[in-house]
């Protein structure tokens, strides 16, 4: 049995380099230490707001510079965490960080309700008089809009002060995850034992092309979920009760409500995802389903068998400077300026890309103002691999764009975009390689990947909000979230969405378990918003539309997401572009279909 590298084994050049956020770990652990007392460059503006424009705009760009530092010292502490969750330095840098966020938090909770307090007309007057302080529009704009449902300044600060007690389910969470929970090692049928562990599972068995080794790995994979189920039921229990709390504490008519307004998107949008787009996609990844499991010849089809390659006897291994020339060269629509962002993310160490014990399964981009984006993968050489790690580095291209444009308090897109440059990427990718094969096998392979695409953002994250429609309903009744409830009703929306395509076991019913995307508010039907737009985007052709689009990245959090989105002729508030992406889909289903022997009867 190979056994899992430790951190300490893993080649460096396989890591990110932490040194361009903070040259040692005690010069972070430093800077960290200074901030409460720097927040005093902010408090020292307390009670003295209403004095005038040059006062309050004092106020602002010293917070700003503040809250660019603690992001610095938090996104260090977060890295050092996925890096290896088992590391005790880790664990400790990460509680302290979120010590200290709480710490400033309530220092400078003061400043929005000090600043809606201010006599009716007085910001008006205020930019007026001084220009400059436009600068900070878009933040006071947003404050306004938050007025009815923001409290006193004692109850803010009394709110922000907290903050590390309301992260704790989300905290618990990830470190159980990745810690706790106890995965093992199965054998196969000749006896030959194989390791196991969250992040294994989800990186390499579940997609393996054994049916044996996929489910021998299932099985071990849930049984470790079980012993862990009451712990994640109590934990997300807990995360889902501080949200309706803080909604009701501010006034708001449901928890949907509070999160959306956030969001700055219209409960019809939100509503379309949930039902009308939940509703046209199952069709055809139910006909997906049935022509899977036909083709693996699978006696059924079991939730792990989802993501298992129809073609897995010609599925491409990449290395990794053979997927960054991949990347690259798919993304030169975007321009030069994109070009040189990219050959500096594979350059410089900008990608963790080591598969150790203690690292956080998935992947994600973290971007830090005023340094570079960091991107967390764990590389297999698998096509999927290649299409997750340009994923990712759309992301790393949007917030770079907005962090070279936008001053830090106006970098940060609403969640139901965020996803959109990111799947961009993919569909892009996925162009390119299309356009340039005849050979079926690696045609084949690329529109499984697409689908693959559209079923995680289109199905399980789609699934995964449908998940939380419930979660919030049943709290705001009073009722408890717990693991039998939570297993019942996630067995009920799958068997709602995939019927009798798929065979549903008790591992299926624990998939709420997987993901971390409950603690992040209302995140999961963002997924779906952002394919939309890509979708719509990519369907115009190579080159159309591009030089807008990247004007849109570029401009941060200075628009809605539905404004952003129309700068490049999307219109998310009417029914086309969804339509669109699910008769893109089946057609996608229908070609595969027919490369493999027309679809089952």
């Amino acid at each position: 049995m190979n056994k899992p590298l430790t951190r300490a084994e893993v080649p460096l050049q396989d890591t990110w380099n932490l040194t361009d956020l903070f040259a040692t770990h005690e010069a972070w652990s430093a800077e960290l230490q200074s901030l409460p007392a720097a927040a005093e460059s902010v408090t020292r503006h307390r009670g003295r707001l209403g004095e005038g424009a040059a006062v309050l705009m004092a106020c602002l760009d010293e917070r700003e510079a503040l809250f660019i530092r603690l992001q610095r010292a938090l996104i260090y502490a977060n890295l050092c965490q996925a890096s290896d969750g088992t590391d005790p330095v880790a664990q400790a840098a990460y509680a302290q960080a979120g010590t200290v966020h709480a710490q400033v938090g309530a220092a400078l909770a003061f400043v929005e309700p000090e600043i809606l307090a201010l006599p009716l007309g007085t910001l008006q007057r205020y930019l007026a008089e001084l220009p400059a302080l436009q600068a900070h529009q878009v933040e006071l704009d947003d404050m306004l809009a938050r007025q009815p449902h923001t409290l006193g300044s004692e109850a803010e600060q009394a709110i922000a002060a907290l903050g590390q007690v309301l992260e704790g389910p989300f905290n618990v969470y990830l470190r159980a995850k990745s810690g706790d929970l106890q995965v093992a090692a199965f054998q196969d049928d000749a006896g030959r034992t194989h390791p196991n562990s969250f992040n294994l599972f989800e990186s390499t068995w579940e997609g393996h092309p054994d049916a044996t080794l996929r489910r021998g790995a299932w099985a071990a994979f849930t049984t470790g979920l079980r012993s862990m189920r009451h712990t994640f039921a109590a934990t997300l229990g807990t995360e889902v009760a501080n949200q309706v709390a803080l909604a009701r504490l501010r006034r708001y008519p449901d928890t949907e409500s509070a999160l959306l307004h956030e969001q700055k998107v219209p409960h019809a949008l939100y509503h379309r995802v949930l039902r009308d787009l939940q509703s046209g996609i199952s069709a055809p990844m139910r006909r997906y389903a049935r022509l899977r499991q036909r083709v693996l010849g699978l006696d059924r089809l079991l939730y792990c068998d989802l993501k298992t390659p129809l073609a897995s006897q010609n599925a491409q291994q990449l290395s990794f400077d053979e997927a960054r020339t991949l990347i690259i060269d798919s993304l030169a629509p975007l321009g030069p300026e994109y070009q040189t962002m990219l050959q500096a993310a594979f350059d410089g160490r900008w990608i963790d890309r080591a598969t150790n014990v203690g690292k956080s399964s998935g992947a994600f981009c973290a971007s830090p103002y005023g340094v570079h984006p960091f991107i967390l993968i764990s590389w297999t050489g698998s096509m999927r691999n290649v299409f997750t790690l340009a994923h990712e580095l759309g992301h790393a291209g949007h917030l770079l764009l907005a962090g070279r444009h936008q001053r830090f308090m106006n970098t940060r897109t609403s969640l139901p975009f965020i996803e959109a440059p990111s799947t961009l990427h993919e569909v892009l990718l996925a162009r390119h390689i299309l356009d340039r094969s005849t050979d079926a096998a690696v045609r084949r392979e690329v529109i499984e990947l697409v689908l693959g695409t559209y079923h995680h953002n289109f199905v399980t994250h789609l699934l995964e909000a449908e998940l939380q429609h419930h979660l919030f309903a049943q709290a705001e009744a009073g009722r408890a979230l717990t693991a039998d409830w939570l297993d019942a009703t996630q067995r009920e929306i799958l068997v709602r969405f995939w019927g009798d395509a798929l065979t549903l076991d008790d591992g299926a019913a624990m998939t709420w378990m997987r993901q971390p995307h409950y603690y992040i508010g209302l995140y999961p039907y963002t997924y779906s918003v952002g394919l939309v737009t890509a979708t719509a985007l990519a369907a115009r052709g190579a080159g159309q539309g591009l030089e807008a689009w990247l004007g849109v990245l570029g401009a941060g959090g200075t628009a809605t997401p539905l404004e952003l989105a129309a700068r490049v002729g999307v219109d998310l508030s009417s029914a086309a572009p969804f339509e669109a992406a699910v008769a893109w889909v089946d057609g996608l289903v229908a070609e595969l279909e027919a490369g493999l022997g027309g679809a089952q009867p």
